[in-house]
């Protein structure tokens, strides 16, 4: 490998706590002119309240690189794994999980 090759790669840690991932079943993105704010939530069965988990913050740029990211993974897993079933007529918060509700 040639030096300036070397010098282009980026050497990222993933430490153990961070890898095993926060899980998220919600997201919530705002934006003002200079950033887009994302965060992820995790909303739970029977329970009114929902904690903010994880909260990203990235320039317009590095979020157009995510939204492109994202857009060639999801193209991706659905060439093996077929379509993915979208939800129209725009966010949807589900408050029961698709499940019965439970009564006392």
């Amino acid at each position: 490998m040639t030096e300036n090759a070397n010098q282009n790669q980026l050497n990222i840690e993933l430490d153990e706590e961070t890898a095993q991932g926060i899980y998220s079943n919600l997201a919530v993105i705002t934006h003002s002119q200079s950033e887009f704010i994302i965060d992820f939530i995790r909303m739970m069965p029977g329970i009114p309240k929902a904690k903010v988990k994880s909260r990203i913050v990235l320039t317009p740029e590095h979020t157009k690189r995510l939204y492109l990211a994202m857009k060639e993974n999801i193209a991706k897993f659905e060439s093996v794994n077929g379509p993915i079933k979208a939800i129209s007529g725009g966010p949807i918060m589900p408050t029961n999980f698709g499940g019965q509700t439970a009564q006392a």
